[in-house]
């Protein structure tokens, strides 16, 4: 009974920790920028294609971050303790560094941190359930995202009242606080006996090897799709909404909606039966999203954006945890690598979404071009991994026979 009570809390810890480093590096490190864009536009800082340039390079350090972290062996916690604490100084850094240049580095930079810290921390954090035996809380984990969203979406536009230098430079104090509530957490002894387990996986038959490595690619292909097709909206939705409601309140809210809306998502994802195919749940929450996106289109009234903002919301990071479950389903304890090549194809969709959307929507004075290739792509994302799902389910009735 003690060793259950034990193992219950360990998992609790672990889920929470990670919570909390997936709050600041996502919610925080991330999509802070997303309320303090209005801000700085207002300010006269920057206009909307720098701004979109801004988050493009947040998404190409993102990008460079995933897809190095396959050749990274510096032990799990560390890199999650490391990826932190540039976080809260890179925040900080956006108040109290001026001019354009210096933003780039900064946004750049926690773009890599933000990937380092996600992709370490999914796998330390996903691992440690997994030994616990309490794999459902790993809704808890990807919760974390939308709870900063949420916190940086109420703080933003009030703190930014006082200028976005102090609403930056409290961000990164809020950040400092969370990072010391779970620092002693992230230790690296936790990992031994996972390593051992790692290395006690089987190697699949040469046949079924083919398979995993297919579904290995698609996995990573189709995943790019969902970062294009959420980005635009996750970037410019308090801009849009303002736009087609001048002089409402309402704008201001939809971002912190749409976060709210990731918590419940993630934690009803989490519950999903493992034996249900992680491809189809995908193809799912790709379809949802889409009409989050489209809502804000064909209905761009409080209720269209307060409803397409909870669609967008609520499969976000059900989505990564998903993807992150097929990527274990396909590599065991060893799929850090595989995790940081998918991290990476959703990274190049985030950064091609600003750079495609601003200077349309800058030319026309309309998001709506945008918002639809946003929509179709998530649509083709769902009916591929559909498809994906199909082809694989024939060949295993075909192996059968």
């Amino acid at each position: 009974m003690s060793l259950i009570s034990d193992d219950r809390r360990d998992a609790w810890r672990a889920a929470l920790a990670c919570m909390v480093a997936l709050s600041v590096a996502m919610g925080l490190g991330r999509f802070a920028f997303t309320p303090m864009l209005p801000v700085m536009l207002h300010e006269g800082k920057l206009d909307l294609q720098a701004g979109g340039l801004l988050a493009s390079l947040n998404y190409l350090g993102y990008f460079v971050g995933a897809l190095s972290c396959a050749a990274i062996r510096v032990r799990p916690a560390s890199m999650v303790r490391g990826g932190l604490v540039a976080t809260a100084a890179l925040l900080l850094g956006m108040g109290l560094l001026q001019g354009f240049a210096a933003w780039s580095v900064l946004r750049a930079a926690a773009g890599v941190m933000s990937a380092w810290t996600f992709v370490f921390a999914s796998g330390w954090g996903l691992r440690r359930l997994a030994e616990t035996g309490a794999p459902a809380l790993g809704g808890v984990i990807y919760a974390g995202p939308g709870i900063g969203i949420a916190v940086t979406g109420l703080l933003g536009g009030t703190v930014g009242r006082w200028g976005s230098e102090a609403g930056w430079i409290g961000l990164g104090l809020m950040a400092l606080v969370l990072v010391a509530v779970v620092w002693f957490v992230f230790s690296d002894g936790a990992q031994a006996h996972a390593a051992a387990a790692s290395a006690a996986v089987a190697a699949p038959a040469p046949a079924e090897a083919t398979t995993l490595r297919s579904d290995a690619r698609w996995l990573v292909a189709l995943y790019g799709l969902a970062g294009f097709g959420y980005i635009i909206t996750a970037t410019f939705l308090p801009v849009i909404a303002r736009h087609a409601l001048p002089g409402s309140p309402w704008p201001d809210l939809f971002w912190p909606l749409f976060g709210l809306a990731v918590v419940p998502g993630a934690l009803i994802g989490a519950r999903a039966p493992v034996h249900w195919d992680n491809r189809l749940l995908l193809a799912v929450a790709y379809l949802l999203q889409a009409l989050g996106v489209v809502l804000s289109v064909v209905w761009p009234t409080i209720a269209g954006f307060a409803l397409g903002s909870l669609l967008l919301g609520m499969p976000f990071t059900a989505i990564t945890l998903f993807a992150m479950r097929d990527a274990r389903r396909l590599r065991g304890n060893s799929s850090s690598g595989l995790i940081g090549y998918a991290t990476a194809s959703y990274g190049v969709g985030q950064i091609l979404g600003p750079l495609f959307a601003a200077p349309l929507a800058q030319r026309t004075g309309s998001f709506t071009m945008p918002l639809l290739v946003a929509a179709a792509a998530l649509t083709i994302g769902a009916m591929l991994f559909s498809w994906v799902w199909w082809q694989s389910r024939a060949s295993m009735t075909s192996a059968g026979r």
